[in-house]
């Protein structure tokens, strides 16, 4: 468990990691499905190629972009993050709403709100196009801050020759689904063992992920917020959880629920004393 949050990424358009063949067909997959919804809103075919380097037209990360995490469940777990600039946020958006193009247009809660739900189009079609890979994947749509853990590959998702505008968006997948991604795709080459037939995992299995680095996190509660109080939010307010004081906090394993327990000091940093580890529930 890390004692502090991990800074914001700097300002730079290079690649935190050359994503491999995995990452690769991975991020395909998901540059044909974002081709096929935005050539079907444009009524034209909107060529997207996924590529490890930034392209010339790459814009800088800013305070202005639009971040989302697309988190997998299923056949796959982890997260994906996307950096959307904001001048190709406002050119999705327009697409999307039948606008006419202006980047000097006035942008809007709508543009925002209509590119998150461009978004969750292009999840359900990358879950159909996953399945026949790697399996059942539930994809959900966050929009949010920077990703806190530290990305396994990156790279972009450019248009490519004959799209209706320029598009440059930067992905990051965490290390849990960079590792997911591996695992699936290459099963230890030996036969099954007694264990792994009766649904334990062997240790050709574990032992790809012995030195995954994953984040862990301590949830203390959640509240449900209306845009409009979120947006009212300033120094000194206070948003009150869902969970009381005395109740115990949550420990989560990439976004899934591992444990719960009461929070320690140790040394001056924030520790957490396990009190009850949580059994996953086969399903029927």
């Amino acid at each position: 468990m890390t004692d502090e949050p991990t800074p914001p990424a700097a300002a730079t358009l290079a690649s935190t990691s050359p994503p491999d063949a995995d990452a690769r067909a991975y991020m395909q997959v998901w540059a044909g499905s974002l081709a096929q919804v935005l050539g079907q809103i444009a009524g034209a075919p909107f060529a997207v190629e996924s590529a490890p380097e930034a392209p010339a037209e790459a814009l800088p990360p800013e305070e202005s972009d639009l971040r989302v995490i697309l988190a997998a469940a299923g056949a796959l777990r982890g997260e994906m993050s996307l950096r959307i600039p904001r001048p190709a946020v406002l050119a999705l958006a327009q697409l999307f709403l039948s606008e006419a193009r202006d980047a000097a247009a006035e942008f809007k809660p709508d543009h925002q709100e209509a590119v998150e739900e461009l978004l969750r189009q292009v999840a359900g079609h990358a879950a159909t196009a996953l399945k026949p890979i790697w399996g059942e994947v539930q994809l959900r749509l966050e929009s949010g801050s920077p990703p806190s853990w530290s990305p396994g590959a990156s790279g972009w998702l450019a248009s490519g020759s004959g799209a209706a505008f320029p598009l440059s968006l930067e992905w990051q997948l965490s290390a849990a689904l960079y590792a997911a991604l591996a695992a699936a795709s290459h099963p230890p080459e030996n036969q099954v063992s007694t264990a792994e037939a009766d649904g334990e995992p062997g240790e050709g299995n574990l032992d790809l992920l012995r030195d995954v680095e994953l984040e862990v996190t301590l949830r203390f509660g959640e509240r449900i917020m209306l845009l409009r109080d979120i947006l009212e939010l300033g120094e000194g307010s206070v948003v009150e959880l869902d969970r009381q004081v005395e109740e115990p906090v949550d420990l989560l394993l990439d976004g899934k629920l591992i444990a719960r327990g009461e929070v320690v000091v140790v040394d001056g940093n924030y520790g957490l004393r396990i009190q009850e580890m949580l059994t996953p529930v086969s399903s029927a």
